[in-house]
């Protein structure tokens, strides 16, 4: 089995999303900033995309983050044709991309069981909002956690790493810097 990692964007003051995320702005007011660094990229920073994109068999990710990216991705998906299993507790008919890529799941267990088997010995790769990211967290699913700090302040959004507490234990296993984005990946400790 591959690892699976939470491998997210956040704002140096902590935010993945800039204030008032939704189908219209799915960043947010100002959120697009986190993302700017892949128009920047440097060959360190496109070296670790392609590396993190070669190992990827699988995305999980929630309801909002799905409902907030859809028009961005399109029904073919945030990265072709990989399978995302979208954790929601209401699926209606309206708006949703039927079949492939997506799948819809009613809980974190039954995405990470259905992702792992899907991806094989490939990563799963959980994305998206906070939320997800912090049950996964809490519920000892996730492998590795890669954050790509952005030097800027989005001033409020969704903040990744409230709700945690000291019984998520992290050690640092690389630091990469560029003069857009700083990467930080920590294994964590079981």
């Amino acid at each position: 089995m591959g690892r699976v990692v939470i491998d997210i964007s956040v704002s140096l003051d902590g935010y993945v999303t800039g204030p008032n995320d939704n189908p219209e702005e799915g960043l947010g007011t100002g959120g697009d900033v986190l993302h700017d660094w892949y128009l920047h990229s440097t060959d360190e920073d496109t070296r670790l995309i392609d590396e993190s994109e070669k190992n990827l068999g699988a995305l999980i990710c929630g309801r909002r983050t799905y409902d907030n990216s859809l028009k961005y991705w399109g029904n073919g998906g945030p990265h072709g044709k990989t399978p995302v299993f979208v954790v929601s507790h209401s699926v209606h008919e309206e708006g949703l991309a039927e079949g492939k890529p997506f799948t819809f799941v009613d809980n974190i267990q039954s995405a990470y069981d259905l992702a792992t088997k899907t991806a094989g010995d490939k990563d799963v790769r959980v994305m998206g909002g906070a939320d997800i990211p912090q049950q996964f967290l809490k519920a000892g699913l996730v492998d590795e956690v890669t954050i790509h700090v952005v030097p800027a302040f989005t001033g409020g959004g969704q903040r990744l790493f409230d709700n945690l507490g000291p019984d998520v234990k992290l050690e640092q296993a690389a630091v990469v810097s560029s003069p857009a984005v700083t990467h930080l990946s920590f294994r964590v400790v079981r």
